[in-house]
């Protein structure tokens, strides 16, 4: 059984959706871009949310270079998996079933994706 990852926070989310979105970067870019006005303060911040999610085995440091190159161990999709799977733990005794239900139901999912649902529970028969 795999490991069980750590949550993260709101402020350690974010890091990890920059580098989603923009690919590995450094811990300048990193400031730069989630906090544009760049303070001494925010350079601490980010420095200390980089080793809390690098403790918790979401990033990686490439520490080749002056300049530590930061990339994402998992992708969006993986994360987003082990989320509903710890919600499904916790809420419905590790069934997705009743979450899935309850998306379905409860928002509205147009032709296309209802499709793709099709297509991916068919693909697993």
């Amino acid at each position: 059984m795999a490991k069980k990852k750590q949550a993260v926070t709101d402020a350690e989310f974010s890091l990890l959706e920059f580098l989603w979105d923009n690919g590995p970067a450094t811990k300048r870019e990193i400031v730069e871009a989630v906090y544009p006005q760049c303070r001494d303060a925010d350079y601490s911040t980010v420095q200390k949310l980089l080793e809390r999610l690098e403790a918790k085995k979401y990033i990686r440091r490439d520490r080749s270079s002056f300049a530590h190159v930061i990339q994402p161990t998992l992708s969006r999709e993986a994360f987003a998996g082990q989320q509903l799977q710890a919600v499904a733990n916790k809420l419905s005794a590790g069934s997705l079933v009743p979450l899935l239900i309850q998306l379905v139901e409860g928002e509205q999912i147009n032709a296309q994706d209802r499709k793709k649902i099709r297509k991916l529970l068919d693909d697993q028969d």
